[in-house]
């Protein structure tokens, strides 16, 4: 317990609370950071000018990191038939139509990603108070609806990140592991980044990009200097 208290002291000492870091410079920090026994999450929280109780405020998203998450995810699908079969050949880990419902319902999650076939849909809509709450409720606006399901299998396998603002403003994301290299970070930090500016709300008024810092699930926050992120006019409008 006191050498965890003093790892975290370091980390944090090393750190300087009022800095805003260049990209480069925070994932060395990060990185640097991330001293676990374990390959720790490396994730990015961004304030954002908006208002998510607005329906013309809510951001919400999916971005493909380019050199994916770091995580081997398991993707459930809820089609039949062809679809169902398409569904298996891509990798899907679970599949299935009522049967699967059932045993959602009876308390088995046993997946991180949900699709679903349109059709499928007013079955899955019985799941809402159970898949909501733990964000794995298929959605068009970010692709997990869809008759396209080899694709939406593979993207979920490959690096997809679904995004979502919450009640006070921030929008957050696993973009990698402490194991990737620096480029490898800072690339999937900027695709990030790119999406969620992307995303923005046509109700979002001032400035859209507030405050950013990076992170391991153990280390300490590096605050980023949104200027080596992206354009002047993509943080100021």
């Amino acid at each position: 317990m006191t050498q965890h208290g003093k790892r975290i002291r370091k980390g944090r000492e090393a750190v300087a609370r009022t800095k805003l870091y260049k990209l480069d410079e925070a994932v060395k920090l990060v990185k640097s950071n991330a001293n676990a026994k374990f390959d720790e999450t490396v994730e990015i929280a961004i304030n954002l000018g908006v208002d998510p109780k607005h329906a013309d405020q809510m951001v919400r998203g999916v971005v493909n990191l380019p050199n994916g998450t770091g995580r081997t995810l398991k993707v459930a699908v809820f089609a039949r038939g062809a679809k169902a079969d398409e569904a298996r050949a891509a990798g899907a880990d679970v599949v299935g139509a009522e049967d699967l419902v059932t045993t959602v319902q009876g308390g088995t999650i046993d997946f991180d990603r949900c699709i679903a076939t349109p059709d499928m849909m007013p079955l899955v809509g019985r799941l809402g108070k159970v898949l909501g709450p733990r964000g794995l409720m298929p959605n068009p606006k970010v692709g997990t609806v869809t008759m396209d399901i080899t694709a939406a299998v593979k993207a979920s396998k490959g690096g997809a990140v679904e995004f979502r603002v919450e009640k006070a403003g921030i929008v957050q994301g696993s973009v990698g592991k402490a194991s990737f290299g620096e480029d490898q970070l800072a690339q999937n930090i900027r695709a990030f980044v790119e999406a969620v500016t992307k995303a923005k709300p046509t109700g979002s008024k001032g400035t859209y990009l507030q405050r950013a810092a990076l992170s391991s699930t153990m280390g300490p926050g590096v605050k980023l200097d949104l200027s080596t992120l992206a354009t002047q006019a993509q943080v100021g409008t």
